[in-house]
């Protein structure tokens, strides 16, 4: 009689802590054990499920939890696992394998994995405790140092904020405080900054760029104490002390001074723990307790301890493996770290300190351009060992996989500016051997990639959802699209699937056919009835060449959700009002105007970073009466909902800063005045400073502008968000003349050849020569163009009309400004509008039944 197979009996995993590794380790067994052996309990301390710490610093530039969250963190649908929140786990009790969690509920184990990471280490300075010290390391973190940082500024006694640390997270930390509007200082004792990725020479450089971003640098600096004060009007800040004798009053601390391993746990059940912490482990990431594995941060892996996520996935992917039977082991840890502190390029990899017995280095130290790069050679300078780079970072993609490699060409060329001719960024992929390591994070080789191109991935999705390279910090993308053109594959320009040209060819033939609908444009070229990828992008592009109001006729059915209303939705349905501020510059009048209308609709009021004031909390059907009261007073529409130019920030300049060398109000407005309502491929924003201390931040901007003795410094490229870039400098010393010319060139040539939703920077960066080009381009005229640019933009300017003054002006543009299609008068009484949590929402209408009405968007009711 033949054998009956039987599946094998399940058991139970619990993993203790539920952040990047954690949720990796979950994944990975999830994705793994097909045969549903393991039942998976995660029990997570902080109530977020597992999110992007990496990124955590992004949270600064959105406040929105979800955007960091990581995919399918809450595991759904899926009866395997179950994911407990604010579930801190305080005993293990090895003797009934079981753990026991702070609310007393206790939990079994088969096996046990600890994912508990680290904690950021806080010096014992007198005063570390005050309430205006903070760490750096969760998302509540970062709402409690938000809310001092607003306090601080409000109270005006302290607008400072001091980080103590100066690594990685220090940098970001003080990063954080910058975009606060604090004046920040940085306090690292060690004799240069991120004293663990850079050497000497490296961290002056970063050193020397970060001070002129304004941030105060204090090296070879302890803090002696921390003091109360309190003032007479009650607000409170500290008096920070220096072993240098400097003090400084600061509004927010913040301690970024290291981190340790969260080992209590373990050292509490009997664990062995490494000398310097953690809980030790051997290559299989088992600790002293068979049954009980630790992985990330908190794993003291033979005696060592790992504080980057890449090796955290590499041992959480050791762990999935034995847990499946295997006999996987963590070999070399891969330490590489490339990121963008404030704007500047910051890569190290290998033996970047040179440790390796009798290597040689290779170093170009360009003070001029402000980058400096090193490479680690063996001692026979044939093979790759490691290396730095500050300022610029674009050979990293390719140099960091050829560590342990031989070099294919002069050590010396491959680190070279790139404007001599060198760079390793122009050998390519190509000359990556397969074994090299494209993605450090979750260990994909040049081999596997070129694999998945052969079984058909045809572009960067395909390659990151079939080997998850670049779906963790991103660094490696670039190289996968190196990749794909590299092995022949044809990357589609198609803007979308109803039109095979790309947004560059709709723009060339828009301007040639002088075709101004979409439905003309569609018949013509395109296919189908198109979608809402191409329906905003023409429209776009039918603005920036053309005059009509964007809600005349067909171009309305074509635009987005904000431009439909002429505003941005915000998160509860509701709208916001922008009214434009010309370089910040307002009348007495139109700020009690705005005070005013806030008071009479209940709307909330923020003084935003491009210095305007926006209104938020506005239902669809009060949007024209509001515009009416501000169109009346002389105010116009600021474009805060379209893809267009937005502001032009200043400072105070030479009217009243002691230091300004130009007027750089008055530019502000003459250049916001000049391009406002410019229709774009993506937002632009721009920033005149007058003079070299940047109070205007022009150079986090894409258009910025700097005064100097003799005139303008013009750069170009900045911008802010997920991929924050740094400006670059396009021309010097220009006279006023000159720079509105090279930024109506520019602009025009930007709006012209960019991609649909392309950022100046990344369009920058995509072009073929890069800066150099775009400088050929704007101020040498090497197209010929540059006459055909300033003409577009002079029509431009003499076609200009207030969007929302348009609207007031036609009954048929009005008509769509009501919150219910089949209630035009007011809004449907059967539905209040209360306040929840300082906005305005829909209550209930008051029968009871709920009525699933977004405010503002219309709805047929019955």
């Amino acid at each position: 009689m033949a054998a009956v197979a039987h599946p094998p009996a399940t058991r139970d995993v619990v993993v203790v802590g539920h952040g990047m590794v954690g949720h990796r380790l979950v994944e990975a067994l999830r994705a793994r054990d097909g045969e549903g052996r393991w039942r998976i309990t995660v029990l997570a301390e902080e109530s977020d499920a597992a999110y992007d710490r990496v990124g955590l610093t992004g949270y600064t530039e959105h406040w929105d939890r979800g955007l960091l969250a990581l995919p399918g963190n809450d595991y759904t649908g899926d009866q395997r696992v179950r994911l407990l929140l604010r579930s801190r786990v305080a005993e293990i009790d090895r003797a009934t394998k079981s753990v026991l969690t702070a609310d007393g509920r206790r939990y079994r184990y088969d096996v046990l994995v600890l994912a508990t990471g680290s904690y950021p280490f806080v010096p014992p300075v007198p005063g570390h405790d005050l309430p205006l010290c903070h760490v750096y390391r969760t998302l509540d973190d970062l709402d409690a140092i938000r809310a001092d940082a607003q306090r601080a500024l409000q109270a005006g006694h302290a607008r400072a904020g001091v980080v103590i640390g100066g690594g990685l997270l220090g940098l970001e930390a003080a990063n954080a405080l910058r975009q606060f509007g604090l004046h920040t200082h940085v306090v690292e004792m060690m004799p240069r900054l991120m004293a663990q990725q850079v050497d000497e020479a490296g961290g002056a450089l970063l050193a020397r760029m970060i001070t002129e971003l304004g941030i105060a640098v204090h090296l070879e600096a302890k803090t002696e104490s921390i003091e109360p004060m309190t003032h007479s009007d009650g607000s409170t800040s500290v008096r920070v002390r220096l072993s240098d004798g400097e003090t400084i009053e600061a509004g927010v601390v913040i301690f970024a001074a290291g981190i340790r391993p969260r080992d209590e746990l373990a050292a509490a059940a009997g664990l062995a723990i490494a000398d310097r912490g953690g809980v030790l482990t051997d290559l299989s990431c088992r600790t002293s307790d068979p049954d009980i594995y630790a992985v990330g941060e908190v794993a003291a892996i033979e005696g060592r301890c790992y504080g980057l996520v890449g090796p955290g996935y590499t041992s959480a992917e050791v762990v999935v493996d034995q847990l499946l039977g295997g006999a996987a082991e963590f070999g070399e840890a891969d330490m590489s770290t490339k990121l963008k502190l404030l704007g500047v390029d910051v890569a190290s990899f290998g033996d970047a300190m040179a440790t390796t017995p009798n290597c040689l280095e290779v170093v170009v130290n360009d003070a001029v351009n402000q980058t400096y790069a090193k490479l680690v050679l063996s001692d026979d300078a044939k093979t790759l060992l490691g290396g730095i780079l500050v300022g610029d970072a674009s050979a990293y993609g390719v140099l960091r996989p050829m560590v342990g490699s031989e070099l294919p060409g002069d050590p010396l060329a491959l680190i070279a500016p790139a404007q001599s001719g060198g760079a390793a960024g122009n050998l390519g992929v190509s000359a990556l051997p397969d074994g090299a390591q494209i993605c450090s994070c979750n260990n994909v080789t040049k081999g596997d990639l070129t694999a998945a191109i052969a079984n058909g991935c045809a572009d960067v999705a395909a390659l990151k959802s079939c080997t998850s390279a670049g779906t963790s910090c991103g660094s490696c993308v670039p190289m996968l699209k190196q990749l794909l053109q590299a092995e022949g594959v044809q990357q589609s320009k198609a803007l979308c699937e109803h039109f095979s040209q790309s947004r560059q060819e709709l723009f060339e033939i828009i301007m040639a056919t002088g075709i101004r609908t979409f439905s003309g444009l569609l018949d013509r070229f395109g296919t189908g009835k198109g979608c809402d990828i191409c329906k905003p992008a023409v429209a776009s592009i039918l603005a920036s060449t053309g005059s009509e109001h964007i809600l005349d006729g067909e171009q309305a059915s074509l635009q987005d959700s904000n431009d439909h209303f002429l505003a941005n939705i915000q998160r509860n349905g509701s709208y916001s009002v922008v009214p434009r501020v010309p370089g910040g510059d307002i009348k007495p009048e139109h700020l009690i105007l705005i005070g005013q209308i806030a008071q009479e609709f209940g709307l909330y009021t923020k003084i935003t970073g491009g210095q305007r004031i926006d209104m938020f909390g506005a239902r669809v059907d009060q949007l024209p009466a509001i515009w009416k009261r501000l169109v009346d007073a002389g105010m116009e529409s600021g474009h805060a909902y379209g893809k267009a130019v937005r502001t032009v920030k200043s400072c105070v300049g030479n009217d009243w800063c002691r230091y300004g060398q130009q007027d750089s109000v008055q530019l502000a407005i003459d250049l916001e005045l000049r391009y406002r309502g410019l229709r774009a491929p993506h937002k632009i924003k721009m920033g005149v400073s007058g003079c070299a201390r940047e109070c205007a931040e022009a150079r986090a901007k894409d258009v910025g502008v700097i005064a100097t003795e003799k005139g303008w410094n013009l750069y170009v490229g900045g911008n802010g968000g997920f991929t924050p870039r740094h400006a670059q400098l396009l021309a010097s010393d220009l006279d006023e003349q000159t720079l509105i010319r090279y930024i109506d060139r520019f602009l025009m040539f930007y709006i012209r050849t960019a991609d649909r939703l392309q950022r100046t920077a990344s369009w920058i960066e995509s072009l073929e020569g890069g800066l150099d080009h775009v400088r050929d381009v704007v101020c040498n005229d090497s197209l010929g163009l540059a006459e055909e640019f300033e003409a577009a933009i002079a029509r431009h300017v003499a076609n200009y009309k207030c969007e929302w003054k348009g609207v007031l002006e036609d009954p048929e543009k009005l008509s769509r400004f009501v919150s219910f299609v089949n209630a035009p008068d007011a809004p449907d009484p059967t539905v209040t509008f209360t306040e929840y949590n300082g906005r305005k929402r829909p209550a209930p209408p008051n029968d009871g039944q709920a009525d699933p009405v977004l405010m503002g968007m219309p709805r047929v009711r019955a």
